[in-house]
């Protein structure tokens, strides 16, 4: 059993947390984030801000759910405390002839071998910073979740090809390359 929840998560300077309408509210030098605290499993726990600290307690010691979402509550609000002050990057490089990216404004546009351009949508409270050449690029943003689901959004458009090495990937992804068929 994960012992996460005992510890309280400590604020940086420049962080204030209070809760307001059932969320916990983080303010940070780098944005906002918001944790609901009446969802089915949130309600499980309860959220106090002390001196510099949040402290999060399960209602009931006994229940195993409650004791699950105690540890959860925990990792996630330490998560929004990293975001608002050092934020969350997800780095990627894309690999392939002709394979290329810019930023215009909110908009991303991939170059990844369709007849097309693919074009998405920079949600509102993430970056993305082009590297040293046109096939980096870096997801940022304040939201560890949200940098993830865009970041694996952009992953989707090209997976990984392990026959021919091309596509769109994470720094630091491993693919195992594979032979293709033999006469």
């Amino acid at each position: 059993m994960s012992r996460a929840g005992k510890y309280p998560v400590q604020l940086k300077d420049g962080v204030t947390v209070t809760v307001v309408d059932n969320a916990l509210v983080v303010k940070g030098p780098k944005g906002e984030l918001k944790i609901a605290l009446d969802s089915k499993h949130a309600g499980l726990v309860d959220v106090k801000v002390e001196d510099n600290a949040v402290v999060i307690t399960p209602k009931d010691d006994q229940d195993k759910a409650s004791r699950a979402m105690w540890g959860t509550m925990n990792r996630n609000v330490k998560s929004a405390v990293i975001g608002v002050t050092d934020g969350f990057a997800k780095e990627m490089y894309m690999k392939g002839v002709g394979y290329k990216a810019s930023v215009k404004g909110k908009e991303l546009i991939l170059v990844a071998g369709y007849s097309h351009d693919v074009i998405m949508q920079i949600p509102d409270g993430l970056t993305v910073e082009m590297g040293a050449t046109p096939t980096e690029f870096t997801v940022k943003g304040a939201d560890k979740c949200l940098v993830g689901q865009f970041a694996d959004k952009i992953h989707k458009v090209r997976k990984a090809d392990p026959y021919k090495g091309k596509g769109i990937f994470y720094k630091n992804e491993k693919v195992r390359r594979k032979e293709g068929k033999k006469k």
